[in-house]
């Protein structure tokens, strides 16, 4: 019988097998040499020393102003995104911090009854699964308000759906004595313990109002409210739909699947629905055989899953699904392809209950962090970004084949179009390479790679693009995409259309395997990257990028063309940058999920001026948390917050062994704007 030794309350990426043995250099050669590079990162003594090729971009370029500030160079005025609040300093203290001037208090704690019959949550943590399935899930993630009146055009801050996403769980808080294990319990695992497990995974829909005294509350009673689970019924759209490697004993004909799981980040979709990402799913799934199908090696299926669902005492479908091993006379007899119904984009309709949450194919099947949308243009391609959270692993982008209409726009648009992969050449140019085989440029690599070793996948081409989309990873592999530091959330300048990207740390990564994009060997402390589309065009099969900030201890500066433009002090210090949002007047908030270790201590919340890099620390978190996901109300005067996998006695200070993950809510005292 398989055993864990996982740590219960973090998901630490450490335990994520490296799953691209490509080399860590794209498949094809970028370039024959490197080019004198025009900026560095300085560290103080015990960081790396490390330099990368940098260029000045249309809102990037900067003059030092010695302390870490830098001149506007595309706006007149940014008193809009200025940070007029005093940074806090790092904590250790098993408790929220903000701001002078600032409140915050906990809200929609793991547990906490939507639906159904309002389950109270027991402080023993003894409800049944059939409870969870009713309550708010575990390990809340990435969240967006809706606000109540935006399907009529309004723009409510009072009242909306609260959408979060519950990635992962503590098995030993979400049960009264821990998980059975099946190691001592006959090879089964109790059914209502796997039932509860699978129901603390997914997405919960709230509604909540603020009365008039400010204090915000649920809706009981709202038919908004809902909880979509590992195991909620759901439809897979687009190209890889009907694919014959989808088909399953529940789906003879690939068109549907259960559940969605380990969902981090999100995005919010231009017409009103909700996003949710589909990360590091392939731990749920476990296959003995011998050999395993290059869908699963690629992405890091093993003999055994995380949690043994399928090992669940019945052994009924909803549970023996999780098992991919062979057993059956033809894929519809068992769920050996199971696996390949995860890994996407899942597409919610808050407003619409009764709606079925939609697979999106089309933007491909990877570790999905989260996606943002590029501002949508009246007859234009609709345009969206995902990185793939893992190391060594891409940044994607996703052009509609369709334009976007206001009056017609819907999930549908997403459902055709072309993915990109992105090639960070080193002089700060860059490519998006499509992964299509109506391209002939990618067309003639995968001929090329045909009959040779992929990593260490022994290629045989693609049947089509149904097949390409689903090995994704191996497609951009082919493609000549860069190895990134693990590329988690992404964000749009809603006033320059920048994009940027965290890259949250990659400790395996060698000297050798250093890049421009990724310049720092053992890089345990991460970098934000942004760029700019070929002539502003989201479009653009090119772009320009730099990099925004190297997180880091006092001192670490980012430098370009020998000016410093950040230099981090005790206001800012932080590392393993995650969470990344830009709020409705530009302010970039930064959010880490590192080491809580000296210097840094408890996790963060930064807030940042894309234009100055001014940074500065506005919310630490409880002991043992990873603070993710942040979203306001339009009027930015409310800031809902996550909190996931908080340590012992939050937030409460009466948990014991049972810490509940919850969302903040922040307020200025004075009810004036966040960040101002």
């Amino acid at each position: 019988m398989a055993k864990h030794d996982l740590d219960p309350n973090y998901l630490d990426p450490n335990y994520e097998p490296v799953v691209n043995h490509t080399g860590h250099t794209p498949f094809h050669e970028v370039l024959a040499a490197r080019m004198q590079r025009r900026s560095v990162m300085k560290g103080t003594v015990g960081a790396a020393l490390a330099s990368i090729m940098g260029v000045g971009l249309a809102a990037c370029g900067s003059d030092s102003d010695g302390n870490g500030g830098s001149t506007t160079t595309n706006n007149d005025d940014d008193s809009a995104t200025e940070l007029g609040f005093k940074a806090v300093a790092v904590s250790a203290a098993n408790q929220v911090v903000v701001p002078e001037g600032y409140s915050a208090k906990a809200f929609l704690p793991w547990g906490t009854p939507i639906t159904g019959s309002y389950p109270a949550f027991r402080a023993d943590a003894s409800n049944s699964g059939a409870d969870q399935e009713q309550q708010v899930g575990m390990h809340h993630d990435g969240m967006h308000f809706f606000p109540i009146d935006q399907k009529a055009g309004g723009n409510s801050s009072t009242e909306g759906l609260l959408v979060m996403n519950h990635e992962y769980i503590n098995q030993a808080a979400l049960h009264p004595g821990g998980p059975t294990s099946a190691d001592t319990n006959g090879g089964v695992r109790p059914e209502d313990e796997v039932r509860k497990e699978i129901a603390a995974h997914g997405v919960s829909v709230v509604h909540i109002k603020q009365n008039s005294e400010g204090t915000w509350d649920v809706v009981f009673g709202s038919p908004f409210n809902r909880r979509i689970t590992g195991g909620t019924e759901m439809d897979i759209r687009g190209p890889v739909r009907g694919y014959a490697k989808l088909k399953t004993k529940f789906s003879p004909d690939a068109t549907e699947t259960r559940g969605t799981l380990n969902n981090c980040s999100m995005g919010p979709t231009p017409w009103g629905t909700y996003l949710t990402a589909e990360e590091n799913w392939h731990g749920y799934f476990a296959n003995s055989d011998a050999t395993q199908p290059r869908e699963q090696t690629r992405h890091g299926v093993g003999s055994a899953s995380r949690y043994d669902w399928e090992l669940a005492d019945g052994a009924a479908d909803a549970y023996v699904r999780f098992d991919v091993t062979p057993t059956g006379a033809s894929e519809t007899d068992d769920y050996r392809n199971e696996a390949n119904t995860y890994g996407y984009m899942v597409e919610i309709d808050p407003f619409t209950p009764e709606s079925k949450p939609q697979k999106r194919t089309a933007l491909g099947r990877f570790g999905h962090e989260g996606v943002i949308f590029a501002p949508v243009k009246e007859g234009q391609p609709v345009v969206c970004y995902s990185g793939d959270d893992s190391r060594f692993e891409y940044i994607y982008k996703f052009v509609s084949s369709q334009p976007y209409s206001a009056a017609t726009a819907g999930g549908y648009l997403l459902d055709e179009g072309t993915l990109y992969v992105a090639r960070f050449n080193e002089d700060g140019s860059g490519d998006w390479l499509p992964l299509s085989l109506d391209d002939a440029d990618f067309a003639a690599k995968v001929t090329a790679a045909e009959g040779t070793t992929v990593g260490d996948i022994a290629f045989d081409g693609f049947a089509n693009q149904a097949d390409v989309l689903l090995n994704t990873r191996l497609a951009a592999d082919i493609a000549g995409a860069t190895p990134m530091d693990r590329p988690e959330w992404g964000a749009v300048d809603p006033n320059t259309g920048e994009v940027y990207f965290t890259l949250t740390n990659n400790s395996q990564r060698t000297e050798a395997q250093t890049n421009a994009a990724n310049p720092i060997a053992e890089n345990r402390t991460g970098h934000i990257i942004r760029w700019t589309e070929a002539n502003n065009n989201h479009t653009a099969v090119a772009f320009d990028w730099d990099i925004f900030v190297f997180a880091g201890e006092q001192g670490t500066e980012t430098v370009v063309d020998g000016n410093t433009v950040v230099s981090l002090t005790d206001d800012n210090i932080f590392n393993s940058p995650d969470g990344l949002w830009f709020d409705y007047n530009g302010r970039l908030w930064i959010q880490t999920d590192g080491s809580d270790d000296a210097p840094y201590q408890n996790n963060m919340m930064l807030a940042a001026n894309p234009v100055t890099r001014e940074i500065k620390r506005f919310f630490v978190g409880p002991q043992g948390c990873e603070v993710t996901g942040v979203v306001t109300t339009p009027d930015v005067k409310t800031m809902f917050v996550n909190i996931q996998h908080p340590a012992a006695d939050w937030p409460f200070g009466t948990e014991g062994d049972h810490p509940r993950d919850a969302t903040v809510i922040v307020t200025r005292d004075d009810g004036g704007v966040i960040g101002a």
